[in-house]
């Protein structure tokens, strides 16, 4: 166990700017000793049986929907070197059985997810923030991507979120945010070569910051 507060770094965006994508770019310049990813996606609240309908009209974006106690408290943990076991959201999809995963604490903690910047017991625990950001028309169309391909949903029922959920979420709950970030990435380009560029750089200056 280190003596000294992992460095925490914080990575929001909306929905479709290319979180994950980037994520899997900067996780790729450290070992698994140096950095570990929180989620927040995985601490949505499970709603129970619902129809399909019923699903695609519930708003999942909202920071209520979160377990926000569970995650302050696994935060906390992995603050204290202290390994954490979560079971993964499914996105309450009934067909895959959720994993068990573990998450072990290190020097660096990464901390992911829409709604991180709004929860005032998170927030001041960040020592540097980034925001992914991305052109409406481009996000939208990797949300109709991957909502359809990997999630099963209409395009109509994507759309309805879009306009109904995803957007008004992403105006109140986070755009306010943008502006105090330390690092604003427009993630807009489908350009591999832009974020390695981007990661390779944060993740040479973290290194020669923390020494390691």
């Amino acid at each position: 166990m280190s003596n000294s507060k992992p460095y925490v770094i914080g990575v929001a965006g909306g929905s479709g700017s290319g979180k994950t994508f980037f994520l899997n770019c900067f996780l790729n310049h450290f070992s698994e000793e140096e950095v570990c990813l929180l989620s927040q996606d995985d601490y949505y609240i499970q709603v129970g049986e619902m129809t399909a309908e019923e699903i695609s009209f519930h708003n999942f974006d909202l920071p209520s929907c979160i377990d926000i106690k569970q995650f302050e408290e696994d935060v906390k943990h992995l603050l204290d070197y202290k390994t954490i076991y979560k079971e993964e959201y499914t996105f309450n999809n009934p067909k895959p059985k959720p994993k068990i995963l573990e998450i072990k604490p290190a020097p660096i903690l990464i901390i992911e997810g829409l709604f991180i910047y709004q929860y005032k017991k998170i927030d001041p625990l960040f020592d540097y923030r980034i925001f992914i950001d991305a052109d409406s028309e481009i996000a939208l169309e990797r949300r109709l991507n991957r909502d359809l391909k990997e999630r099963g949903y209409s395009e109509e029922d994507v759309m309805y979120r879009w306009k109904n959920h995803v957007m008004p979420a992403y105006n109140e709950f986070l755009l306010p945010h943008r502006k105090r970030c330390d690092k604003i990435i427009n993630n807009s380009t489908n350009e591999l070569r832009n974020v390695l560029d981007i990661t390779d750089d944060i993740s040479r200056d973290l290194r020669a910051k923390l020494k390691i």
